[in-house]
């Protein structure tokens, strides 16, 4: 009889331990991406870039470029300065960009 009682004993012991032991939630933060900043991103950036605005037909903003091609805000840019610089964009009145 002793037996079962220092297993029903261990048994409620193990049950507690179970009920107290809670799950806690931890927050992760996003992990920023890494942009490597050499000729050969940007230019596949800015390709990306054009193919958005031949696709778009029509001048968009930053933001508009950026969504339509899917990439970031400052890989847009660079992909803009790039474009700019051979002469293959204009700007618009109203801050948007275009093809030239």
């Amino acid at each position: 009889m002793a037996e079962k009682k220092t297993t029903k004993k261990a048994a409620e012991t193990v049950e507690v331990a179970a009920k107290k032991t809670t799950t806690k939630k931890v927050a992760v933060k996003a992990e920023k991406t890494v942009l490597a900043v050499n000729a050969e991103n940007i230019g596949f950036k800015a390709g990306d870039v054009y193919q958005a605005l031949a696709a778009a037909e029509k001048a968009l903003a930053v933001k508009e470029i950026a969504k339509a091609a899917k990439i970031s805000e400052e890989e847009t840019l660079l992909g803009l300065g790039w474009l700019f610089k051979e002469g293959k964009l204009q700007s618009t009145e109203d801050n948007k960009i275009a093809l030239a």
